[in-house]
């Protein structure tokens, strides 16, 4: 006979999918700090980019088309250089 408990969840509990009502307010909120973050760098590339160059229109198709992981290489690429280079 197998144990009612597999450590500290019971295996009841497991096998009836109750893991995944925990993992879904988790993966939700995840889901949503990145899509906050990726309109966060959307805005930054299309305000904050100089206009006199065609790299804005270019960052702001990165950002937009690759969306989350487009926002990480702006933010950790092009935005510290922005910064230094023309102040904010």
């Amino acid at each position: 006979m197998l144990p009612l408990f597999a450590g500290t969840v019971p295996l009841a509990f497991i096998a009836s999918g109750g893991l995944s009502c925990l993992c879904v307010p988790v993966f939700g909120l995840v889901g949503l700090a990145l899509t906050a973050f990726w309109i966060w760098m959307i805005v930054e590339a299309a305000t904050k980019e100089p206009a006199e160059e065609s790299n804005k229109i270019v960052w702001v198709l990165i950002v937009v088309l690759l969306h989350w992981l487009g926002a990480a290489i702006y933010f950790f690429v092009r935005r510290p250089e922005r910064i230094r280079k023309y102040g904010s």
